[in-house]
């Protein structure tokens, strides 16, 4: 039976698309089948954004219009007489999604075309027919607490009255001067939990990507990511250059005639002066683009320039239309969901809603389970990890997102005056991170006499580990070697090598391995598999293959999936000969021995290790073939061929490399890499370090 939670709202501009996104959030980790449904979404041309985010984020197996029951076209001008036939229509469209989830998350109506009575009603009777639990949501913003405690038990009346199971009240948007007369609604309601969310104003602030929607503006330049940034204030440029630059603010959306050369290069470079504060976007009208000179000069730009859009319309009647867009949650501006979960996990007992929500927990793991749980781990145990690459802008935009939502600590490394510039420019919030240039670091002296130490042994002079120390990658792993940080992730800038010599020579392997593997984690649209090594040993011997598994399986046991070892090779048992052959099964040999209780095959074929029915034939006896959760691949071509092959032809998500076999986590990132697979690689390294107690 599927679990239907309903969350609906006594008024408008109650915010409740947040707490349906926090209640997605949790529905997401726990089941593998989610969905989220709108039962009346406003009619006309564009799709609804509350839905396209959802289905983005959370990577749902729904079409749009499977995703709504009618358009506000339907329910004009209709009364009760009529109203049956729109719950009919509305289930109807539910149905067809409720047969393939396990939950569904609905987020009932938004009060903009009936009398609030009318849709509080109709809220309720398709809640009542979709036998779901309700969490009711009122608005704080503008409301004495005396009106939300009214409205909230006549709510409560309501659904009573309907039969309607309550999960709880949120009140959201409270002014903090008003935080504490709020608390006291909860006595009105004993039966029940009531939360309190807090006015967030950045949640307010329209976005760039939401000012090219009202305006229809077309991007001439910069990048599409960082649409997402928020508008701060809104400036007509209709003055001189240096009256402009006396009124600029931080995060200011410049609008001007597209002619204005000028203003345009103003704009590209404000984020290089510390005399001007960095504009968050420029946005031309009269139909005019920047000339071709200016546009070669923002594709030339070493950083990514300040996006620039286009519109047809006069300065001012696009500045008067810009002005009034109120901002909410869009899929693409990943800061202001960052922010809006942030508010919803601090102020709301997640784990009593996720109780709530939860009948029962899904056996299946999709990939977008895999990583919120993995994100709801780290964020149990927050970490302080070292970024050494401060002059990427991946790296500080994935800063940005886990600062919002308090998953790790951060130590950035670079030069600080330069990383605050550009976190400036890129509207992004750093406040939270440690900002450390080697160079001048106050903890230079002492990681150097560290460093000398350890390494003088093997010829290194204290003058050279002086000089050593200032290179990020070697300060960044004495921090961890020292205690300061729990753990490192670098790559996006520097080779691998870069990353794990400072890593092999200072803080050095566990004494059970002998060498330093990778592993990914392939996240399958059923379930999470393990590969290694697909990133460091070119040709690892039959001890390295062997360590290289129980490493492997460590690994999964500590990321909750369970080991069933699989050694790949062209042959399964002992069907084939020859070296390649041998030495996966010494290798297999050398792991039974070494850890009894560990379930292990070898050798395997790929298919007779993940296919049933593949292992019925060739290894009917194992308890490993066709179910088999870790696979050892024999040497660096196959494994990485092979993860790229399976990760481009059946969609899974490849999470990794994980550098494993360390005493302490240090993980290295491809210089490809988005900056999801950098939030997910901290988030990794976090967990690692939750279970890797520092011993010097």
């Amino acid at each position: 039976m599927t679990t239907v939670v309903y969350v609906t709202s006594v008024e408008p501009n109650s915010g409740k698309s947040l707490v349906s996104l926090g209640a997605l959030e949790i529905a997401a980790s726990q089941f593998s089948r989610v969905g989220y449904f709108r039962p009346v979404i406003a009619a006309g041309p564009a799709r609804d954004p509350i839905i396209e985010l959802m289905r983005s984020r959370y990577q749902l197996a729904q079409s749009y219009e499977q995703s709504f029951g009618v358009t506000t076209e339907a329910t004009r001008g209709m009364g009760d007489h009529v109203r049956p036939a729109l719950v009919h229509a509305i289930l109807a469209a539910f149905e067809d999604l409720a047969a393939k989830c396990e939950i569904v998350i609905v987020e009932g109506t938004d009060y903009s075309g009936a009398s609030a009575a009318f849709e509080f009603s109709l809220n309720a009777e398709v809640a009542a027919n979709l036998a779901a639990s309700v969490v009711v949501v009122a608005r704080g913003h503008d409301r004495r607490p005396d009106q939300v405690s009214g409205s909230l038990t006549a709510a409560r009346i309501s659904l009573i009255e309907h039969k309607l199971p309550i999960l709880g009240f949120v009140v959201n948007r409270i002014d903090p001067q008003q935080w504490d007369e709020m608390a006291r609604i909860g006595a009105a309601l004993p039966d029940y939990p009531v939360w309190l969310l807090p006015e967030d104003p950045a949640l307010s602030k329209p976005s760039l990507l939401e000012v090219q929607a009202a305006v229809s503006a077309d991007l001439v330049s910069g990048s599409q990511e960082n649409l997402g940034r928020e508008v701060g204030t809104l400036q007509v440029a209709a003055m001189t250059l240096p009256h402009l630059m006396q009124v600029l603010r931080p995060d200011t959306l410049l609008v001007t005639s597209g002619d204005r050369a000028d203003v345009i290069l103003l704009a590209l470079t404000s984020g290089y002066s510390t005399g001007v504060p960095g504009v968050a976007g420029l946005l031309l009208t009269g139909g005019f683009e920047p000339p071709e000179a200016v546009l070669q000069f923002a594709e030339g730009m070493t950083q990514q320039p300040v996006p620039i859009l286009a519109c047809a319309g006069d300065v001012f009647e696009v500045a008067e239309v810009v002005a009034a867009v109120e901002g909410s949650i869009a899929s693409g501006e990943e800061r202001k969901i960052a922010s809006a979960l942030k508010v919803f996990e601090d102020r709301i007992t997640v784990s009593e809603l996720a109780a709530r929500l939860s009948r029962s927990t899904s056996a299946t793991v999709t990939p977008v389970m895999f990583e919120r749980q993995l994100l709801a781990r780290a964020q149990q145990e927050p970490k302080r990890i070292v970024l050494p690459e401060g002059n990427d802008d991946r790296v500080l935009q994935a800063a940005d997102q886990l600062l919002r939502r308090d998953v790790v600590e951060l130590a950035i490394l670079g030069q600080p005056d330069e990383i605050r510039s550009r976190a400036e420019h890129l509207g992004l919030d750093l406040a939270k991170a440690e900002l450390i240039d080697p160079e001048t670091s106050e903890l230079r002296p002492e990681l150097a006499a560290r460093l000398y130490q350890l390494r003088s042994h093997k010829g290194l002079t204290a003058v050279m580990a002086d000089d050593l120390v200032t290179d990020v990658s070697w300060f960044g792993t004495l921090l961890v070697e020292s205690g300061r940080a729990d753990g490192m992730v670098s790559g996006a800038t520097h080779t691998t090598a870069d990353t794990i010599r400072p890593a092999l020579q200072v803080i050095r392997t566990k004494p059970e391995v002998s060498v330093v593997s990778s592993a990914f984690f392939m996240a399958m649209p059923d379930r999470v598999l393990v590969f290694a090594d697909c990133a460091v040993i070119p040709d690892p011997d039959a001890r390295e293959l062997a360590d290289i598994a129980l490493s492997s399986a460590a690994t999964a046991r500590a990321f909750n999936v369970d080991p069933r070892v699989a050694m790949l090779s062209y042959s399964t048992g002992g069907s084939g000969s020859g070296q390649d052959v041998a030495k996966v099964a010494e290798a297999t040999a050398l792991v039974r021995a070494r850890n009894p209780q560990l379930l292990v095959e070898g050798p395997v074929q790929y298919d007779a290790a993940v296919d049933p029915g593949v292992a019925a034939a060739k290894l009917p006896n194992s308890d490993v073939a066709g179910k088999a959760t870790v696979l050892i691949f024999p040497d660096l071509n196959t494994g990485n061929n092979t993860y790229k092959a399976v990760q481009r032809s059946s969609g899974a998500v490849a999470i990794g490399p994980i550098l494993q076999g360390l005493r302490l986590p240090v993980n290295d990132l491809s210089r490809g890499a988005t900056v999801a697979d950098i939030v997910n690689t901290i988030v990794i390294t976090a967990i690692q370090a939750q279970g890797s107690p520092h011993e010097n």
